[in-house]
C-alpha cells in the first residue's frame, strides 16, 4: 500500500499500517508502557477501529511477546523512600513563610524532580498493582485449534472462509475456530499448500518471526525446524515480512528462499518439485544424502539410517507417482550403487558389498 506515513492519520490506517507502525508496535508489546494512555483514549474515540486495532495488536504480541516487568515490594519501598528523602524539609518559620510565598523556591529543581519522580512512581504502582492489562486494553485471547500430521501422513483442511489448506507430513497448523471480521491468521510449522479465497480480509501465515500476507492466492510454504524458509507463489501475490521489517513481494512463479544464516534469494522454481507432494508425487532434483533421507522419512513415516561411510555428495534425481517405499529404494539403488534393508519402520542404506 503506497501511503505517505508523514500525513496518514491513525484513523485512516488499515491493518498492515498498524503492523508497520513503531509506536503502535511498542504499545502492543507492552500495553502498560509508554503510549498506553494514548491508545486507550484513541480507541475510545474511534470505536469503529477497535476490532482492527485489537487484531493487529494480537498478531504483534503472538510474534514477539514480552512479559510485563513486575515491581517488587522492596523496589516499591525504595523508590518512595528516595522520593521522600529528595524533599528538603523546612527547618524554621522564616523559611516556611518564604516557601509559602516564593514561586521559585516552591518549583525549584529539587521540588520539580521530586514531583516528577513521585508522579512516575504512582503511575507505575497503579499500572502494576491496580490496573490489569486485559482490563485496560481488552485484548482478545485467541483460542487455537491444532491440526498435526506425523511423518507419512498428509491431510486437507477446509477453512470456514472457503480457503483450502493442504498440510504435508511432519507438519502442524494452528488456526482459530472462526476468523475475525478483519483478519485471517494461521500459524504453520512444517509445510503446507494454501489456496486462499479472496474476500477482502488479508490472510496471514505466521512462520515464527516471519509473516506471509496474501489476499486471494495459491502458494506453497516450507518452514522446517532448521530455520530455513521457502515460499513459492503459484498465482496471485504475496508479501513476506520478517521481524526486522524486511519485506519481499513475490510474483507468480517466484520463490523466496531464506537460509538459516539469513541469506535470501528470489528465484524461479519447478512446480512439480515444490508442490508435487499434493498429487502424491515424490520428486528428487539433484538431491544430496541428507535431503533423500529427510524426504523418504517424511513421505513413508520411517526412520532412515545411513552408513556414515557413504558419500554425502549424492546428486540423485527421480520422480515417483504414488510408489511404494520398496520401489523408490530400488530406483535409488540402481542409480547410486548402494544397498538397502527394510525392517518394519526402519530403513538402512549401506554401501554395496557390505
Amino acid at each position: 500500500m503506497n501511503k505517505d506515513k508523514n500525513i496518514l492519520k491513525y484513523r485512516d490506517y488499515e491493518l498492515e499500517d498498524f503492523l508497520a507502525d513503531e509506536f503502535f508496535i511498542s504499545w502492543a508489546k507492552n500495553p502498560t508502557g509508554e503510549g498506553g494512555h494514548f491508545w486507550e483514549k484513541w480507541i475510545a474515540e474511534n470505536p469503529y477501529k477497535r476490532e482492527m486495532v485489537m487484531e493487529a495488536a494480537s498478531v504483534i504480541r503472538s510474534l514477539t511477546y514480552e512479559d510485563k516487568p513486575q515491581l517488587s515490594d522492596s523496589a516499591y519501598l525504595d523508590i518512595f523512600e528516595n522520593v521522600l528523602r529528595s524533599d528538603p524539609r523546612i527547618e524554621n518559620e522564616e523559611e516556611a513563610v518564604q516557601e509559602k510565598f516564593s514561586w521559585r523556591s516552591w518549583f525549584g529543581f529539587q521540588k520539580v524532580a521530586a514531583a516528577v519522580l513521585f508522579t512516575f512512581c504512582a503511575w507505575v504502582v497503579i499500572q502494576v498493582y491496580i490496573v490489569r492489562p486485559e482490563e485496560a486494553t481488552d485484548m482478545p485471547q485467541v483460542s487455537w485449534e491444532i491440526s498435526e500430521n506425523p511423518s507419512g501422513v498428509r491431510s486437507t483442511l477446509n477453512m470456514g472462509d472457503g480457503s483450502i489448506i493442504n498440510l504435508n507430513a511432519s507438519s502442524k497448523l494452528y488456526f482459530p475456530e472462526h476468523f475475525s471480521d478483519s483478519i485471517r491468521l494461521v500459524k504453520l510449522e512444517g509445510e503446507a499448500f494454501f489456496d486462499i479465497k479472496k474476500d477482502g480480509r488479508p490472510f496471514i501465515v505466521e512462520l515464527g518471526s516471519t509473516l506471509v500476507e496474501v489476499m486471494g492466492t495459491t502458494f506453497n510454504v516450507r518452514s522446517p525446524k532448521n530455520g530455513e524458509l521457502a515460499v513459492a507463489l503459484i498465482s496471485g501475490k504475496v508479501k513476506v515480512k520478517d521481524e526486522a521489517g524486511n519485506q519481499v513481494i513475490l510474483k507468480p512463479s517466484e520463490m523466496l528462499s531464506v537460509r538459516e544464516n539469513g541469506d535470501r534469494s528470489v528465484t524461479s522454481f519447478d512446480p512439480l518439485e515444490v508442490t508435487g507432494w499434493r498429487e502424491k508425487v515424490l520428486v528428487f532434483r539433484k538431491s544430496d544424502k541428507d535431503e533423500i533421507i529427510r524426504k523418504i522419512g517424511d513421505w513413508y513415516g520411517v526412520e532412515v539410517h545411513c552408513d556414515p561411510r557413504l558419500k554425502h555428495t549424492w546428486a540423485y534425481s527421480g520422480e515417483y507417482k504414488n510408489e511404494s517405499l520398496e520401489n523408490v529404494l530400488k530406483g535409488i539403488k540402481r542409480t547410486l550403487g548402494i544397498e538397502y534393508e527394510i525392517n518394519g519402520k526402519q530403513v538402512r542404506l549401506k554401501a554395496r558389498g557390505r
